[in-house]
Parts: structure tokens; sequence; C-alpha cells
């Protein structure tokens, strides 16, 4: 078996959006003591195979609905091309599906039922995303989807399997993750906006239009570093600060979403993957070394 369109199919240039999140949630709870290293796998583990059913999932409806398609300008999709059946994407999708629910199981049992409504809710809106009768990735709600559970509910549901609790601290230091993890998406659908009119797919980029999802990539980003400053000015601690090195970074990035378009914004939006993982690295780092 050829391994590797699957490993395409994952989309690694996105996957910081579920590794940084669990990463941030277990800096914050090691800051406090309250830090178990094989929780913290297998919460990233959980948190991996999430994203990556997304993005199966996301291949085999895309086809089905046929928003991709040969004059797509993203990376290849493996159903489309017709390397990875859509039988087969469904059945490994169902296996990971079982895996990660039954792997999840040892955090329930760790932290308690609370965890178990987060993983079947988890795993339920990798469906719901672009499957049901009202796909959040064709109505417009794609980006809040990805804010929510990229951000929010990985964050605090880290940081909570570790210390079985929540705060505001940790809560503030979720929105980051969960704008610029938006914004990998944004992106992506900045760049299809053409494609996804003709497949009748609503996306948000193109309810509003480029200029104005252009502007909202630039407010998510001006977001994550509001909440970072914010959080310094909270806990009367500049440690916490430490993220705005990448503001450089975001500078450059915002000039290449306006500027760059079709196959060229593919660079961009590897730059925004990028970015999230730079910006979470030191956040994790700030919040390790503030106390």
């Amino acid at each position: 078996m050829n391994l590797k369109p699957w490993i395409e199919a994952t989309r690694p240039k996105t996957l910081p959006a579920s590794i940084i999140p669990v990463l941030i949630g277990n800096a914050a709870a090691f800051a406090e003591n309250k830090f178990n290293p094989f929780v913290m796998l297998i919460t990233m583990f959980c948190a991996l195979m999430i994203q990556i059913i997304t993005n199966y999932l996301n291949e085999v409806y895309d086809f089905k609905k046929g928003a991709d398609t040969k004059d797509r300008l993203g990376p290849k999709r493996q159903v489309a091309s017709g390397v990875i059946s859509v039988k087969m994407m469904s059945i490994v999708s169902i296996i990971l599906i079982l895996i990660t629910f039954l792997t999840g199981l040892y955090l329930v049992d760790y932290a308690g039922i609370e965890i178990l409504l987060v993983g079947i809710l988890s795993l339920f809106f990798a469906f719901a995303y672009t499957g049901g009768p009202y796909p959040l990735a064709y109505n417009g709600l794609g980006e809040i989807f990805v804010f929510v559970f990229f951000g929010l509910v990985a964050v605090c549901g880290s940081y909570y399997v570790q210390t079985q609790n929540l705060n505001l601290f940790i809560v503030l230091a979720a929105i980051p993750a969960g704008m610029l993890s938006s914004n990998i998406l944004g992106v992506n659908n900045i760049r299809d906006i053409e494609t996804d009119k003709l497949a009748n797919k609503k996306t948000l980029a193109v309810k509003i239009g480029k200029s104005n999802a252009i502007k909202l990539f630039e407010f998510e980003i001006a977001s994550a570093y509001a909440a970072i400053v914010i959080l310094s000015i909270l806990y009367n601690n500049y440690i916490l600060l430490l993220p705005l090195l990448t503001i450089v970074l975001s500078i450059r990035l915002i000039k290449n979403v306006k500027t760059l378009v079709g196959l060229e914004l593919n660079k961009a939006l590897a730059a925004t993957g990028k970015l999230l993982l730079i910006f979470g690295i030191l956040q994790c780092i700030s919040m390790i070394i503030r106390f």
C-alpha cells in the first residue's frame, strides 16, 4: 500500500492547527505543576486524528459535491484525482473515528465524563464540517468551527484534562490559536473563491467577498496579538509578550495575502501555518517561564 497519498491527504502543512493548541494547554498546566506527559501525548494523538478525519471526510464530500475538480488551485486532492477511492477514504475515516474514540476513553477515565462530551462533539463536527444536511463549510461557518474547536476547545480541553480546572487565563490564551488556525482556512477560501462559487460552496469568503475576507484575515491576526497583550496586562507579566516577536512575519504574510493570487496563495497558506507554529511555540515558552 502506497502511504504517500494518505499522508498528503492529511494536509501536513495545516497540522499545526491541532498540535499547537494542545501544546499551549499543556504548557499552561506545566507552569502550574499539573502535568502528565503521557496524558499530553494521548491528547495530542486524539487532536491530530480529529483534524486528519476532518480532512479525509472533506476530500470525500467536496468530491461528491463537485467542489474538488481539476480546476482547483490548491494542492492535489487524492479522492478527486482518483488516487484514493471514495469507498476506501470513507472506510479509513470510519476506522480512524473508532480508534480516536477508543483512545479518547483513556482521557475520559483520567479527567472525567465531561471529556466524553467534548470528544463526541469534536468527532461529530469533523463530519458536519462538509457532510450532513447543513455542512458548515458550505454555509459560511467554517471559520467559526475552526476557531471554536481548534482554539477554545483544543486549548481549554487540553488544559482541563491535566488540571480538571478552567479559568480566564486559559480562555484568553486559547484565542490566538483559534484566530490563527481560522486564518489557515481563510487563506484557503480566499484562494478558492471562484471555484467555490461554481460548486455552490458558500464559504465565508464567497459570502463577504475577497476584500472583506482579507480584512477578516487582518482582524484575526490583530486579535491574536491583542489577546497576548491583554494577558500580559491582566497578569502583570511582560514575558507573556514573547509571541510579539512574530509581528514581522505577520506583516509580510498580510502583504502576501493582499498581493498574491491563484496558485501563489498556496505560499501564503503554508506561511500561515508557519506563523501559527512559531507564535504557538513562543506562547508556550512564555507560559512555562512566566513564573
